[in-house]
């Protein structure tokens, strides 16, 4: 079933090194955390104030736990991080279901901090100031350059608020290989990672600068395991369309992810989706620039891969790299498969309909292997708009694990300003087509 509107957190939220600012949308039933401090300091046996204890807010049962009251300065420029470990601890203890309170108008200098639970009752993480990342990097060991905020082993956490996230990973940019060639690290450069068994909401509204959201599972404690019954909602995601690395929206390792009403403008893929990934449904989101919405690239290094049950539903790309794209490396293994692109308009895309099984990003060229990973079960329907190359559909497929059961229904793809015809190139491809497909698929499937 679809998720509800108001949803919960997963146990493990990473926000990582972003640039620019990233707002969370103002939710509907938050009226009472308006920004100011509802604390109140009862007196101790001595009469000096005690530990700040939650005021409740507009309902009985729950209590907000603002930033300021646990010491932050909000100024910028002061380190914030410890006061916000302290308010988090509070929040997570309070036997009510607890609001922690950015406060608005001000901004909260941060390092590395990581929240833990379990915690006693429901928490909602209200950012309505701005969280800024420390710009220092002497703040950032080889350990934790991935990682800003962590939220691990809460469940049913909540982020709202319509304030915003700001990771100056713009300072980070000069110091990826992909920009400075005598490097030997790629930054990562992701914004939220999560793990199993509940809703996730950022519910955020803008982010601007180098950064995604990513969801995967792994081994190392600092990624989590993966999302499941997760919601990604009215997020604006905006990257400089020569940033390195930048993918908007990452996931991988996920199983039944809704996306929508997003707006994505980066220098990578607007959404990249990889192994582990089934019943992801993607709907109403705008891409561009970026190198559009990937599935892969799958099967790196002789990896196994799995993928299925993907929906990518009424999509707009505008002067993007590629469009609905499949991307696959020989000599990996498993399957993508049952997956549809459908209802997308295209401005000016490089490659609107590409399948390639035959991917290769490495320094050195990729040598031929035997195995690939079998892609099958593929729709592409209801797709238009104008390409910039001729090539409107190619379909790269194994020679040993041709792609099967492809798809095209409804296609009409001509060239920017009418300049020549569009056509179509296919190898090891296995298709069919339905209505009008512009331009004509391949006349053979080898």
């Amino acid at each position: 079933m679809a998720p509800s509107s108001k949803l919960m957190m997963v146990p493990l939220l990473a926000l990582l090194f972003m640039s620019g600012t990233l707002e969370a949308a103002r939710a509907s039933n938050d009226t009472s955390a308006d920004g100011t401090d509802h604390y109140s300091r009862s007196p101790g046996a001595n009469g000096s104030a005690s530990a700040p204890r939650g005021r409740l807010l507009g309902s009985s049962s729950q209590s907000v736990f603002s930033l300021d009251s646990y010491g932050a300065r909000g100024d910028g420029s002061h380190d914030d991080t410890q006061a916000l470990a302290r308010a988090w601890k509070a929040a997570c203890t309070s036997p009510r279901p607890a609001v922690l309170l950015v406060p608005s108008s001000k901004r909260y200098l941060l390092k590395v901090v990581s929240l833990s639970g379990p915690c006693k009752s429901n928490v909602t993480f209200t950012v309505k100031g701005t969280l800024v990342a420390s710009p220092n990097r002497a703040d950032w060991s080889d350990k934790d350059r991935s990682h800003w905020i962590v939220f691990r082993s809460v469940n049913k956490l909540t982020v709202n608020g319509g304030g915003a996230i700001d990771g100056n990973g713009d300072k980070w940019w000069p110091h990826s290989c992909k920009i400075n060639k005598a490097l030997n690290w790629l930054l990562f450069s992701s914004a939220l990672q999560g793990s199993s068994n509940g809703f996730v909401v950022p519910l955020l509204h803008q982010f601007e600068g180098g950064g995604s959201e990513n969801y995967e599972q792994s081994t190392d404690p600092h990624v989590g395991r993966g999302l499941h019954q997760c919601a990604i909602e009215r997020l604006s995601i905006t990257a400089p369309g020569t940033s390195p690395n930048t993918d908007g929206i990452h996931i991988t390792r996920s199983k039944d992810v809704w996306v929508t009403d997003c707006k994505i403008k980066t220098g990578d893929d607007c959404m990249s989706i990889e192994n582990g990934t089934h019943n992801l449904h993607v709907s109403k989101v705008v891409c561009g620039p970026g190198h559009g919405i990937s599935i892969g690239s799958l099967g790196d290094d002789n990896s196994r891969a799995e993928v299925s049950g993907i929906t990518i539903d009424s999509v707009q790309l505008y002067g993007t790299t590629n469009g609905a794209r499949i991307k696959t490396y020989q000599g990996g293994s498993g399957y993508a498969r049952d997956i549809t692109f459908q209802n997308m308009i295209m401005y000016n895309v490089k490659n609107p309909i590409i399948i390639d099984q035959n991917y290769c990003d490495k320094a050195k060229p990729c040598g031929e292997q035997r195995s690939a990973v079998q892609v099958s079960n593929v729709v592409f329907k209801n797709i238009r708009g104008t390409t910039i190359t001729k090539d409107a559909i190619k379909m790269n497929c194994s020679k040993n694990f041709p792609c099967q059961g492809i798809t095209l229904q409804n296609i009409d793809l001509k060239m920017q300003g009418g300049m020549g015809n569009t056509e179509s190139t296919c190898q090891n491809a296995k298709w069919s087509k339905s209505g009008t497909v512009h331009p004509q698929p391949c006349t053979a499937t080898n």
